[in-house]
């Protein structure tokens, strides 16, 4: 079973042979390309885990190919060159590349940096997915799935309604939400003049969630029309 697709976007053969041997050793998928235009039409039908571009190629050489590859994606890309002048290496970088080794070089070290690569592509998806169900606004931490609010690192206590009532304005965070929209979806049956019972528990949240509660920093009221929970640096883990 394959571990990762590697793309190997070289126009010397040679090269391309010797690490299709590592790359099996490896377990590695190799797709192979001779130049930037090749790479461009495997990508349209392949999903690659990490590229390695050569910058010497003809007819697209390899820094276009990182510019035209970082238009539609982040994969990461691992650029070679024979020449070995800093500004090389900072041109490569510069429009994309993750990583950067010179010609001639060792199997084992290209082996070393795919690996090293790819553990920080895991890594980074782990954390994203053990946080998706997250909603950050600035010191306030929202987790719809576990019902656990956090502000300033410290649980906040909230019953089932306030926090039905806090999470449907963080996923619309910024944007106003009537009180009849806020409890036709919380309370899931017709607003009739409800507006009492979306005040009382929007007092409490702030009591909750707002150093002063008389002047909210996170949950502002719009005169006439209802609430916004304010967007302060949203961050949400799924984005």
């Amino acid at each position: 079973m394959s571990v990762a697709t590697i793309l190997m976007v070289d126009d010397e053969y040679e090269i391309i042979k010797l690490m299709e041997i590592y790359f099996k050793n490896e377990n590695y998928t190799m797709l192979k390309a001779g130049n930037g235009i090749e790479a461009l039409e495997l990508l349209e039908k392949h999903q690659v885990d990490l590229i390695v571009l050569d910058v010497m190629m003809p007819s697209m050489d390899g820094i276009e190919a990182c510019m035209k590859i970082r238009e539609k994606n982040h994969i990461p890309i691992i650029m070679l060159s024979a020449k070995s002048q800093d500004m090389d290496k900072i041109s490569g970088l510069s429009v994309g590349a993750d990583d950067y080794v010179t010609k001639p070089f060792s199997p084992l070290e290209l082996i070393a940096r795919i690996k090293a690569q790819l553990r920080r592509v895991n890594q980074f998806h782990s954390v994203r997915k053990a946080n998706d169900h997250e909603i950050r606004i600035d010191n306030l931490v929202i987790n719809s799935a576990s019902h656990v609010v956090t502000l300033d690192d410290k649980i906040v206590k909230l019953t089932p309604r306030e926090f039905a009532i806090l999470l449907l304005l963080a996923n619309h965070a910024g944007k106003v939400l009537s009180m009849d929209q806020i409890y036709e979806h919380v309370w899931q049956e017709p607003f009739m003049e409800s507006k009492n019972t979306v005040m009382v528990h929007i007092r409490k949240l702030r009591e909750k969630l707002e150093d002063d509660p008389q002047k909210p920093y996170f949950i502002k009221t719009v005169w006439g029309i209802g609430y916004k929970l304010e967007n302060h640096g949203q961050v949400n883990a799924n984005e």
